[in-house]
Parts: C-alpha cells; structure tokens; sequence
C-alpha cells in the first residue's frame, strides 16, 4: 500500500507497518461463560437506556469462531499488521487468580493465523472490558489494580510473548476513565468527582509501569511496549510561526480541570511527574503521589501510540493567546458528528514526537460512516477512501 501525489514516489518507508486495529469487546463473541468471564460492558449493555437498541456484544463479528477467515480477510487486504485486544476476562475470567487455558489458546490461535499470513500481531492488554469480578472489588478506584493488571499481564506475556513483539498496555485512559468513570456514559457508568478520576487516572498509570515489568520479565525475546493515548490535537490555523507555535502549546497542554488531554497521562510515563499545568488546574484535588510511585511509571518504553481521528484549528491572538477557531461552513463530518480535520494527523504526531522523542506509531484513525450495501452487492465507500487518502498525505508531510 503507498500513498502518491501527483507522480512523487510515496514518502512513506519501505517498513511503515500498513496495519488495522479493532478491540476485543467489539469484534470477539464468544461470550458465554465457558468462554470467558463477564466485563463491566456486559454489564452495562444490560442497563436499560445505556446502548442504542439494547444491543450486546454476546455475538457482536464472532470473531471467535472466524479466526482463520478473519485472518484471510487481512492477508487479502494486504495488512502487514494487525493491533487486537486481549479481553483480561477470557484470560483470567476472575481477574486475577486461575488462567483459563480456553482463552489463553484462542490468543495462540489468533497469533500463529497472523504469523502464518504473515501479518506482525500488535497485542493491546486493557480496551475498557475491566472484568465485572474486579469491579465489584472497585475496579480502577482500588489501588490495588496496579497487582491485578500486573498479574494479567505476567499471565498474558508468558503466554504470547514469544511470538507477539509488539505490546500496548492501555488504550486511551482518558476515555475508560473521563467517559467510564466521570461522565457515566461508558461502563461501568460512574460519576465520580474530578478528584475521584484523577485517583483512579494514578492507578492505571501504575497498572501500566507494573504491566511493562512484567512483559520485559515474561518476554524470551525483546519485545516493544508502548501505550496508546486518546490525542486532543490543535493544529495550526495557518503555517505562520506564531499559528504553529500556538498549536504546539495546545496540544501539549492541560486547557482546564478536565481529563481531555495527554499531557497528564504523557508526563509521568515519559518524564516522571505530573505537568506544571495540570497541578495548577486541579490544585488540591491532583493525587499526592511520592517518587517511587514515578519511578514504578516510568519504565522505559519503546514507542508511543496516537489514536488520532480530528483536531481543532488554532491560531494564535494578538496578545499571545492561544485561540481555537471553529470548522468552517460545511466541514465534513462523521457519522458520529466528528469533523473530518486531516491536519490533525500531520501536526499531532509531530507534535509529541518533538515534544516526548519517542517513535510514534499511530495505533488508530479511521471514520465512522452510514455505509450500505448496493444493489449489485458493493459497498462504493468513497468517503472513506477520500477521508483515508487526505489524512495520509497529512502523515506523509509529517514523516518528511
């Protein structure tokens, strides 16, 4: 797969990892209790009001039982990577304590049909199914989950880490936790105080520290770890200096007392302290946190994921100011109301590379989209072959 403008040879490298991701609530089935263990989304699907429809995922691509055409499907793709989740409750159905071998044998399955196909397996720890057992016991309230999730992990990685390279430990804790655990419309549905969002935001900081230790020690050959931040992007308005320079001070900003950023979470993993910035905003509700919680943080990582899907245009006012613009008239938008901002894949990545010198990958971006089936039986999908084609000519300029 290569991106090209006019007649100019693509600028991505010979060994940019074409790839394509999904999470394992979303795609797997297999949901009865031989299978695996129950999730705080079971849960919350059964909660009247909570899911359009009432719909659960019991079945959802029943992934569970394609693996091999699934598998086939990617290699005819020409996917060369492939980023899935490990559901923590097929693997220890309690959350922590006995291992299932049924679950543990579908991720062997899963990772030698990518291997065979050859397609790299990136594997992903946490994508929001917290077994419902743990939840009972306070789920990410309890600091305590930092030993459950390092204990998933060890099992995990003792498991797959001799055939899966690449690792992701969470994906996008400021969604699990600011959606989950503040705003209540995720699972497990909760509403808790800012103070009580940033308890639980140390916590899965230090379940991620925990869980890196534990892959690096399971693994019997070097592995690659790294996590996969929710990313609020501003780009620049214009590519004057000041505009530049003012989208840079946004997205690597804590705005106001809210999780919406990646900074709060990016600091104490690549830095080993909470931002100067957030401390401000959340003054006396911010976590007393002692050294030996940063140095458990801050274990050396090997790249960081962006999920990158818009971003917010930004210049920067005559007093210095930063200024977020709106979308002009007509911007396009997805299905889920997201304007379509290509930019945000170009200054994004740029901007936390300068920022955090660490290899990024982009570990998700993608559109939303009311698709149908025609008549002759295709599906045409032009505006998402348009959306991908913009946002990866964004990239490009952002690698050159």
């Amino acid at each position: 797969m290569s991106v090209r403008r006019d007649n100019r040879t693509s600028g991505f490298p010979a060994d940019f990892a074409w790839g394509a991701a999904s999470s394992a609530f979303q795609i797997e089935g297999g949901a009865s209790p031989d299978l695996r263990g129950r999730s705080i989304w079971d849960e919350f699907c059964r909660e009247a009001g909570t899911v359009h429809a009432g719909e659960t995922a019991d079945i959802a691509c029943d992934h569970f039982h394609r693996i091999a055409e699934d598998v086939q499907l990617m290699r005819r793709m020409g996917l060369r990577a492939y980023r899935f989740s490990i559901a923590w409750p097929r693997v220890l159905p309690d959350g922590c304590g006995a291992a299932s071998d049924v679950g543990l044998s579908f991720y062997d399955r899963l990772v030698d049909e990518l291997l065979a196909a050859g397609i790299e397996p990136w594997a992903t720890l946490y994508h929001w199914d917290l077994p419902s057992a743990l939840q009972a016991r306070g789920g990410w309230q309890d600091r305590e989950i930092a030993d459950w999730f390092a204990e998933y992990a060890r099992c995990a990685a003792a498991r797959l880490a001799d055939r899966v390279r690449c690792w992701i430990t969470l994906n996008e804790p400021q969604i699990f936790i600011g959606l989950g655990l503040g705003q209540g419309i995720h699972a497990p549905g909760l509403k808790l105080s800012i103070r009580g969002q940033l308890a639980c935001v140390h916590h899965a900081l230090l379940a991620h520290g925990r869980a890196v230790q534990q892959i690096r020690a399971a693994a019997t050959r070097p592995v690659q770890i790294g996590w996969a931040p929710a990313v609020r992007v501003n780009y620049p308005a214009t590519d004057a200096p000041a505009d530049i320079a003012a989208a840079r001070d946004a997205t690597l900003a804590v705005l106001k007392p809210d999780l919406w950023n990646t900074s709060w979470f990016a600091e104490p993993i690549h830095c080993g302290c909470y931002p100067a910035d957030g401390l401000r905003h959340f003054g006396a509700d911010a976590p007393v946190a002692c050294s030996s919680d940063f140095e458990i943080i801050r274990q050396p990582i090997d790249f960081l994921g962006v999920n990158i899907y818009s971003g917010t245009p930004t210049a920067a006012g005559p007093d210095g100011r930063v200024i977020e613009l709106k979308h002009g008239a007509g911007c396009p938008r997805s299905a889920l109301n997201w304007p379509v901002a290509p930019a945000s894949l170009r200054w994004g990545p740029r901007f936390l590379w300068e920022k955090y010198r660490a290899p990024i990958v982009v570990t998700e971006n993608g559109m939303s989209n009311l698709d149908w089936i025609d008549l002759d039986g295709r599906v045409r999908d032009p505006q998402r072959i348009d959306y991908t084609r913009r946002y990866l000519l964004e990239l490009e300029q952002a690698i050159a």
